[in-house]
């Protein structure tokens, strides 16, 4: 009776699935995602936009980069589309902390800053060991309030020169001004996104290997050594996120992949154009905010951010 049951879930879940929807896993994938969900179009007509992060202030809003275009945008389901603040400083990577102030990877600054509730920017940390970031591109916030983030050279603004040795992923703490380079075998560095309980940092390579790496996490908040976790097969690995059973959710060439915690795929939310970036958020953390190009696209699923402020 209960397989009987479970395959009728399956084929009704598999008749309702739409276009948008390839699943690889279709028990596993049923869990994050209605068959019935579809892809919405939110706002076009930018030029290469990245970096989502989603605050519940202000009745809920979505802040994210429109990097050639010097701006960060900002979108609410009640205003639409809009301006946050212009110039920008070609910020790429943003994140709310836990005060819900807006932290930023500027690549025009080759520096983080961070937002204020009256609208101040400070900078944070523009330097390590005495020379400049290449060009900080995407970062994730510890529960206590510790930056991790990333920085390739990507983002280097043109004419200046590249000061640090390599490309590599930095641990930097607000309270103390302390930075340290965590990673530094990475190609290029882009994505990073902590497990649940934060002993898991994943980091997207979105240079040669095209891979999402897994590393430890020690106590002194330092990372040990690292081992593949899963290879994307279309497009470059880029911005990746968590949901709170573990799964990892990752930017493709066509779209979002999902993979379970043990680094197999699940399925794939398609998108018309290529994914660079994505958020959980929405009034009820349900929706998955997709960044692709010129485009912000969303799509309802069931499952919230493991780190969901």
């Amino acid at each position: 009776m209960l397989r009987s049951l479970l395959l009728s879930a399956l084929v009704g879940w598999s008749c309702a699935a739409t276009v948008d929807l390839q699943p690889v896993d279709t028990v596993a994938f049923s869990k994050v995602v209605a068959g019935d969900a579809t892809v919405r179009k939110l706002a076009s007509g930018m030029r290469f936009i990245e970096g989502p992060a989603w605050t519940q202030a202000k009745g809920g809003l979505l802040i994210f980069s429109d990097i050639p275009s010097n701006e960060l945008k900002k979108w609410s389901q009640g205003d639409g589309l809009g301006t946050y603040r212009t110039p920008s400083q070609n910020a790429n990577g943003n994140f709310f902390d836990g005060e819900g102030r807006l932290v930023s990877c500027e690549h025009g600054s080759r520096s983080l800053t961070r937002t204020d509730h009256d609208g101040m920017v400070e900078t944070l940390v523009m330097s390590y060991d005495g020379k400049k970031f290449n060009s900080p591109n995407d970062l994730a916030i510890t529960k206590a309030g510790i930056i991790y983030f990333t920085d390739p050279s990507y983002g280097l603004p043109k004419g200046t020169a590249k000061e640090q040795g390599g490309q590599y992923v930095y641990r930097f703490d607000p309270a103390t001004k302390a930075v340290s380079a965590v990673i530094t075998e990475i190609d290029m560095p882009n994505g990073i996104a902590f497990s649940p309980d934060e002993q898991l940092l994943y980091v997207a390579d979105s240079g040669k290997s095209k891979d999402i790496r897994v590393y430890p996490v020690q106590q002194d908040g330092s990372v040990g050594a690292g081992r593949v976790f899963c290879h994307i097969d279309n497009g470059a690995a880029d911005g990746i996120r968590v949901d709170r059973d573990g799964r990892v959710w990752s930017s493709a060439g066509d779209g979002v992949r999902v993979y379970a915690a043990d680094g197999s795929l699940i399925g794939s939310i398609l998108t018309p154009e290529a994914a660079a970036n994505l958020c959980f958020g929405g009034t009820d953390g349900k929706t998955l905010f997709i960044t692709a190009r010129t485009t912000l696209y969303a799509i309802e699923v069931l499952v919230t951010d493991a780190h969901a402020r």
